[in-house]
């Protein structure tokens, strides 16, 4: 018999109390049990980046979590970025407006990633963003579209102008 924990941790907002198998990864907890399936897995390892998550507020494997140690904290994904379902975030928008993305698997790792990248360098320099994004991945677009949309981002970002 599998051994089970309930657990109560917020995602993108919203709370969730569930019943989750002590060995499930927090990223198989939330794609499988939770349909929230926005945050891809790549290597499983927590070497690609593909499955980071804001934890707190700071950025996580969540490939390498088990979905118990999360008991109790805020997470937000890929899901959770865009203010409404009507309007993207800034930094969805510079990807889309810089084409920083291609085939978007990398994406939600590099969007959770850039965001708490931003939130703590809000004027970054081209080799600051290039450091920051190291540990994700991404076989298809060569970075310079993903660099230019966090410049233009950290631009977007900028108090007193207004959102496009």
């Amino acid at each position: 018999m599998t051994e089970k924990r309930k657990i109560a941790v917020t995602i993108n907002g919203k709370r969730y109390e569930e019943e989750v198998e002590v060995r499930y990864t927090l990223a198989d907890f939330m794609r499988q049990q939770l349909g929230l399936t926005g945050t891809h897995l790549g290597c499983e390892h927590g070497v690609c980046g593909a499955c980071t998550i804001l934890f707190d507020g700071l950025s996580a494997r969540s490939c390498l979590m088990l979905a118990v140690q999360a008991d109790g904290h805020e997470i937000l994904t890929v899901e959770g970025i865009a203010p409404s379902e009507d309007t993207l975030h800034p930094l969805q928008e510079a990807f889309r407006d810089n084409h920083g993305l291609q085939c978007g698997f990398c994406t939600p790792g590099m969007l959770t990633t850039l965001l708490e990248f931003l939130r703590d360098n809000p004027d970054p320099t081209e080799k600051e963003v290039r450091i920051a994004i190291s540990g994700n991945l991404c076989r298809c677009t060569g970075y310079q579209g993903i660099v230019a949309a966090a410049l233009d981002a950290a631009q977007r970002l900028k108090p007193g102008r207004e959102a496009s």
